[in-house]
């Protein structure tokens, strides 16, 4: 009973410090990962962490990266990106008008540099914005610096992998022309308010982490933040069950599509 307690009061000088609310993560998940980095710490309980954590911008920092999912690779799940490049996208960019992308919990940029690489293999980079966001300012800078392991480009095409990157000290750096299409920003999901009239949100393997109710939220977030007819392209073990609640229809596999 006491150690709840203790966790509970943890959230709550959580959320009022960062305005991070850990309620609305899954609570074993949550707590297994932050009981790991107290205890690596010395910390006995979360009241001695939270002492410590108010008082040390450093331990703030990791607390935040470690309470992040920072999991990413580009063209994770490769035939659904072919189905974003060779139908969605072309179907947006049949108007004259410029389309307006969301990668959403974007981590590292493996998921806005892929979504970037492929515009460009569309010749649509100048008809295109592309906001990337992401809670962990870490990360942020991790993925403006763009620079990868091998391993994190496995599924990139042998044409973007020549065209888009240069070897570097056994790594891959993304090159500047693709940086400079992409605006990367703190972003709380739950907490923030969002941007309107995207044509294209893309938000994948992160809705896992969080609780029905947080998920509840964000839907219905993402929903309003679409143009009607614009698509919510999500992970692979996400799939929206009962869609229509939310004012979405299901478009393809892990695609859905704004009503109204």
């Amino acid at each position: 009973m006491e150690q709840d307690q203790d966790f509970s009061q943890f959230i709550v000088r959580i959320k009022k410090k960062t305005d991070i609310d850990l309620s609305q993560y899954k609570e074993a998940q949550m707590k297994r990962r932050l009981t790991t980095l107290r205890m690596k710490h010395g910390f006995s309980t979360f009241d001695e962490y939270w002492k410590a954590l108010d008082g040390s911008r450093s331990l703030l920092n990791e607390f935040l990266d470690r309470m992040t999912i920072n999991v990413s690779e580009f063209y994770r799940n490769p035939s659904r990106w072919e189905v974003l490049q060779k139908r969605f996208l072309p179907e947006m960019l049949k108007g004259s008008g410029r389309i307006k992308i969301w990668s959403a919990a974007c981590s590292t940029g493996e998921e806005p540099y892929t979504l970037a690489m492929i515009l460009s293999e569309l010749g649509a980079q100048q008809r295109a914005s592309l906001l990337a966001t992401d809670l962990d300012i870490n990360v942020l800078n991790k993925a403006k610096e763009g620079v990868y392991l091998e391993r994190s480009i496995r599924d990139v095409p042998a044409s973007c992998k020549k065209a888009f990157f240069k070897q570097q000290d056994g790594a891959y750096v993304i090159s500047d022309e693709l940086k400079q299409h992409i605006q990367f920003k703190q972003q709380n999901l739950l907490h923030d308010t969002f941007d309107s009239s995207f044509d294209l949100i893309v938000c994948r393997n992160v809705m896992i982490y969080f609780t029905e109710e947080a998920k509840h939220l964000l839907y219905h977030k993402f929903a309003k933040a679409l143009k009607p007819g614009g698509l919510l392209f999500v992970g692979s073990t996400e799939q929206i069950f009962s869609p229509a609640q939310y004012g979405f229809e299901a478009a393809d596999t892990f695609f859905y599509r704004r009503v109204q």
